[in-house]
């Protein structure tokens, strides 16, 4: 199916033939779906989950307060607020309302979207809000006096685009946004950097520094830090490359030598790297701190903070003001250490011991002025534990989120499968301790742009799929990065088929154990996790029952033209070079469906708000399934953009059409 595209008409995102079409799916899909006495029953129990006002309000440190975005059945689309480190200790906070989404929304009459707040360092006292329309990428910004919980009239203002700012002073912003014909890239980013000054119009702000049209973005910030005041621009020349450069006086641009593959940012006195491929004799994977200005100076003498192995991946790093907090996974389990530099280089110590396959990471620091953390624990049947220290002295368990599924008779455990090429793929199998014969199982894939999928309390499959008698696995396949940089370069590009191959071989050791069996077996994935179900239901019919997938990227040929899927083409390749097109048109699932393969039952979810994967891509993926003759359902949520889903609402129902599906095709007879 290369020679023409009949339904190209689909990717008309508000086109009327188009949305009309939507209508009739979704009413098809309500029919399947919603009047299964199941659906109610899943809805109301996952929205309750949702609503859980027991749940942990997590925080981010901003000078004397503790910050927190709260939604609940009362507020569905919530309030931003903050509260002091002394009040959020009790088990009932008291919490000073910055802003209610809702109450806005009401007023304006816009399906607002919280989309996070950069709220100016260091006094604290001003922040630039953004508020996505009914769940999109695409932001409008507004400047918001903390104190007055209110607007600022004249202030910062910017019209709705993919918006990248920041503060530079309590008078200046560096922003991206879309200010006319040049200021994007072909992805749909900022291209250029500017510098605006308050009073003064965003036409007339002073340019900084300019990416190139085929470029990802670019990017400008402000280190506010005192005795560490520097100025950054960065061109991100696609999705995992991108060039860092100092501002210096005149906006003189100093690029720091280090490999664009790298991940890169200045702390303080050090320079911190994270070189994705060999460098300086260290492997890809470690993680390297130099003195900064020596660096500038030419030296390259590395601190190295953490070396991988074929067995460990470095999962995250977090600063105090005197240390460094590094998360680490050993076949997928964390550790924890603490690191401390010195006259004689740097010391380490555990922090902390994590219950085995669970995982643990530092939700929040206060890197000006403390060694404080705070530190969350959690597991597939153990519920976040969320617990408050400082470096050097014992930490307290401050707050427990509530068990929300019985996990009585369940276990979790980590399995090996041997993919096609012989390598090993881990894989966590949460299900009934004892079985006497095969079960209902569901298998979440995503294997793609460096993700660690870790272990995790999650209490909507709990309660939708585990409490009620399935298992539930997660596939840690290459394409993400789980054992380091390696593991996902092994996937890209022409050597996606490896994901496949990894994920199919998942299944087939979930079959060849006895959890389940091909009918019963259940596959899910969004984003590139929904182009992962696209190729199994293309590849692998055979060994699956039912197939969801979200968000999906289907259309292989034609991503790189729809909205943001310009920035992937270092994940997959481009369709438009000979060298790659031969490999994704193999890959696409939209142009391998065929009338003679018995597929499995199709659940494919989108959003008609979704500008980041194009909505096409599922509606010509279920139009042409339709045309071939196989069973798909197809349902579109008006908003939610990337995430399907704008509230609580809205995700619990999305959850329970995906769950009612689920379960009317792999129940199987009554046991």
């Amino acid at each position: 199916m290369t020679a023409e595209d009949r339904f190209l008409w689909l990717e008309d995102v508000t086109g009327g033939a188009a949305l009309a079409w939507v209508a009739e799916r979704n009413a098809e899909t309500a029919a399947a779906l919603t009047g299964d006495p199941l659906f109610e029953t899943l809805r109301g129990e996952l929205r309750e989950v949702l609503d859980d006002a027991d749940r942990i309000p997590y925080t981010v440190r901003r000078g004397a307060y503790l910050y927190n975005f709260w939604r609940d059945a009362d507020r569905p689309k919530g309030l931003w607020r903050r509260t002091t480190p002394e009040q959020y200790r009790k088990d009932e906070p008291a919490w000073e309302v910055l802003l209610d989404v809702d109450a806005l929304a009401a007023a304006e009459g816009e399906e607002w979207v919280w989309a996070g707040a950069a709220v100016r360092y260091p006094d604290h006292r001003r922040a630039l809000v953004m508020l996505s329309r009914d769940g999109s990428d695409a932001v409008v910004v507004r400047e918001f006096d903390v104190d007055a919980h209110a607007f600022v009239e004249g202030g910062f203002t910017v019209p709705e685009a993919k918006t990248r700012i920041a503060w530079l002073d309590e008078d200046t912003v560096f922003v991206g946004t879309d200010t006319g014909p040049g200021s994007l890239t072909a992805s749909g980013y900022p291209r250029t950097v500017l510098r605006w000054r308050r009073g003064t119009a965003l036409a007339d702000a002073e340019p900084v520094f300019e990416a190139e049209h085929g470029d990802v973005s670019a990017v400008g910030w402000h280190d506010a830090t005192p005795g560490h005041e520097r100025s950054f621009v960065s061109r991100s020349t696609d999705f995992f490359h991108d060039e860092l450069h100092l501002l210096a006086d005149g906006d003189r641009l100093v690029r720091i030598d280090v490999p664009d593959d790298a991940g890169k940012y200045a702390y303080r006195r050090w320079l911190i790297v994270t070189p994705k491929s060999p460098w300086l004799g260290h492997p890809a994977g470690s993680l390297l701190a130099f003195d900064f200005e020596a660096f500038l100076a030419g030296d390259r003498t590395a601190h190295a903070l953490f070396t991988p192995d074929g067995r460990t991946a470095l999962a995250g790093h977090a600063w105090t003001r005197h240390h460094l907090i590094v998360e680490s996974l050993a076949d997928v389990a964390t550790r924890i250490e603490v690191l401390t530099p010195g006259p004689d280089g740097w010391s380490r110590r555990p922090l902390a011991e994590v219950p085995p396959l669970s995982s643990a990471c530092i939700t929040d620091t206060d890197p000006d002025s403390s060694d404080e953390y705070f530190l969350d624990v959690s597991g597939f049947l153990q519920p976040s534990t969320l617990s408050f220290g400082r470096i050097g002295a014992d930490a307290e368990v401050l707050k427990q989120a509530p068990t929300r599924f019985d996990a009585a008779g369940l276990a979790v455990r980590q399995h090996f499968a041997r993919s096609a090429d012989g390598t090993a793929v881990p894989y966590f199998v949460v299900g009934p301790a004892e079985r006497d014969r095969p079960g209902p199982a569901l298998l979440y894939g995503y294997g793609g742009f460096r993700d660690q999928e870790t272990p995790g309390y999650d209490a909507l499959t709990g309660r939708a799929w585990l409490a009620r008698g399935g298992t539930y696995v997660v596939a840690n396949i290459r394409g993400g990065a789980e054992y380091g940089p390696a593991w996902h370069q092994a996937a890209l590009g022409a050597h996606r088929v490896r994901a496949f191959e990894d994920f199919a071989a998942v299944a087939a050791d979930l079959v060849a154990r006895g959890i389940t069996t091909p009918d019963r077996l259940g596959i899910t994935g969004a984003s590139n996790g929904g182009l992962l179900m696209g190729a199994m239901l293309v590849r692998h019919p055979e060994l699956f029952g039912a197939v969801v997938a979200r968000v999906p990227l289907l259309d292989m040929l034609r991503y790189h033209r729809l909205l943001a899927g310009a920035s992937w083409i270092a994940e997959y390749g481009d369709p438009d070079s000979e060298a790659d097109r031969p490999h994704l048109e193999a890959l696409s699932p939209y142009h391998n469906l065929a009338a003679d393969r018995p597929y499995p039952p199709v659940l494919l979810m989108t959003s008609t708000r979704d500008d980041r994967v194009h909505p096409g891509h599922a509606r010509k993926a279920a139009a042409r399934l339709r045309e071939l003759g196989h069973r798909v359902l197809f349902h579109e949520n008006t908003g939610g953009g990337h995430g399907g889903a704008s509230d609580n609402e809205q995700a619990a129902h999305n959850e329970a059409l995906a769950h009612t599906f689920l379960w009317q095709h792999l129940a199987g007879e009554a046991e």
